[in-house]
């Protein structure tokens, strides 16, 4: 699996924003360029979650990430939930690969049934008609059957479902380490090389 040279990332309201943000920096240091997309419910949950307050205009989070991680500026673009003139609104301008995360249920089910109400749908609808790599990271417990049913719909289209649930052989300390197993499973499925844990069978660092 070759390296995207573009990958979307979009941020929806469900609980699990430092995953989002984390795999956008992550994607950033590795030179990926990356295309955000965000919806209101995430800059309350970046409040909630982190103390963050998100700028609402795309140009000003733009700018954020950019202060943020000190990439070029054409590395990165946000773009508003209806800018439909946006690359990723059609499937002549695709990113190589989109992840949503977190992915909210009411997501998860408009993309399942092909909604695209608002850009980030749209942007998956496109990742799946166009055959490119979609990562869900869908945050929800207990899930109902009804969930389970949109799941397995869109698995069988080809989509990845990646909840982020953590493992315990890497002996995680910190919530952060918890974050990076997550985010570095994410990178696996797009075939970014990372070496943010330690890989099974491969000695722990203490």
């Amino acid at each position: 699996m070759s390296t995207p040279k573009t990958v979307t990332v979009a941020l929806t309201g469900a609980s699990g924003l430092p995953f989002g943000l984390s795999l956008i920096d992550r994607l950033l240091a590795a030179g990926v360029r990356v295309w955000v997309l965000y919806s209101q419910a995430a800059q309350v949950v970046a409040r909630q979650e982190m103390d963050l307050t998100l700028p609402s205009r795309p140009a000003e989070f733009k700018q954020w990430l950019l202060e943020r991680n000190a990439v070029a500026p054409e590395q990165v673009e946000v773009f508003g939930r209806e800018e439909w003139f946006a690359p990723v609104a059609s499937g002549s301008n695709p990113a190589d690969a989109m992840v949503i995360c977190p992915c909210s249920m009411g997501t998860l089910a408009a993309v399942a049934t092909g909604m695209s109400d608002n850009l980030i749908e749209r942007a998956a609808d496109v990742s799946i008609k166009e055959g490119r790599k979609l990562v869900l990271v869908p945050r929800e417990t207990p899930l109902s059957v009804i969930h389970l049913e949109n799941m397995l719909k869109l698995a069988r289209l080809g989509v990845v479902i990646l909840p982020p649930v953590p493992a315990f052989y890497t002996h995680p300390r910190t919530i952060d380490d918890i974050i990076d197993f997550i985010v570095s499973r994410i990178l696996d499925q797009l075939g970014v090389p990372n070496q943010l844990i330690p890989r099974w069978g491969d000695p722990v660092q203490e």
